[in-house]
């Protein structure tokens, strides 16, 4: 009775949606458009998303290595669509916190974290002098463009970068740049070959992605191997429950 007791004051105490829908996606083919987590005006939407992915934007992580459980979490067979308003001014740390609430509501998810060692990259400062430079007051991601081979932002920040950068490289990204607040980005580089059998990219069409970080940013994408947090998914229903 104290468990139930502690879990409805733990629930009252977590922030919550005015309004929130989580239903799972109608599957019509492998080609498909995601929406891995957008956050504007207090509005969060998330479409084509796997499970997997909802935690991920959830607990501010950019990669799957640093999640685990069950299989089908990851399944792209198995996508949902989660729509959820909060009021306008609500800070993007509160949307996150709501959305962690939320995902352990609907799909009763129990969850706990361990160390794991993993191999990652690290964007870290170069040896020269930085490129990038501190965006306009009022710029905001409105007008992102996140192509394979040209990121542009007038607002990014380094958690988001490093994030885009890590669903184009596949795999693990940390920010160890140490720069606060968001930057104009411009990024070209030439895309390495996706699927086997690709020819490589000219490389008359611009330099490695890791060359142009540290040409056109003054950042390094560096590899390490140490140990990580890892989101252990212990449970969670395959249909949410109903809004």
């Amino acid at each position: 009775m104290l468990g139930v007791t502690l879990a409805l004051v733990l629930r009252a105490q977590t922030p919550a949606f005015d309004v929130a829908s989580v239903k799972p996606e109608q599957i019509t083919g492998d080609l498909y458009t995601a929406n891995l987590g957008r956050i504007l005006h207090g509005q969060l939407t998330m479409t084509n998303v796997t499970l997997s992915e909802a935690v991920r934007f959830a607990w501010g992580i950019n990669n799957d290595a640093q999640v685990a459980g069950p299989d089908w979490i990851k399944d792209k067979s198995i996508r949902f669509k989660i729509d959820a308003k909060a009021p306008a001014d609500t800070a993007r740390e509160q949307v996150l916190l709501m959305l962690q609430g939320l995902l352990t509501e609907r799909f009763r998810l129990r969850i706990h974290t361990e160390q794991r060692e993993i191999s990652h990259l690290e964007l870290v400062p170069g040896r020269k002098e930085l490129k990038i430079h501190p965006a306009e007051p009022g710029a905001d991601a409105s007008h992102n463009r996140n192509l394979y081979g040209h990121i542009i932002s007038s607002g990014m920040s380094m958690e988001v970068l490093t994030t885009i950068l890590s669903r184009f490289l596949r795999e693990p990204i940390l920010d160890r740049t140490g720069l606060e607040g968001p930057y104009t980005i411009d990024l070209n580089w030439a895309p390495e070959p996706r699927t086997p059998g690709e020819p490589p990219a000219d490389s008359a069409a611009g330099p490695s992605i890791y060359a142009a970080v540290q040409q056109q940013l003054g950042l390094r994408l560096e590899s390490r191997k140490t140990h990580l947090p890892v989101i252990v998914v212990d449970f969670a229903e395959r249909v949410p429950i109903e809004n």
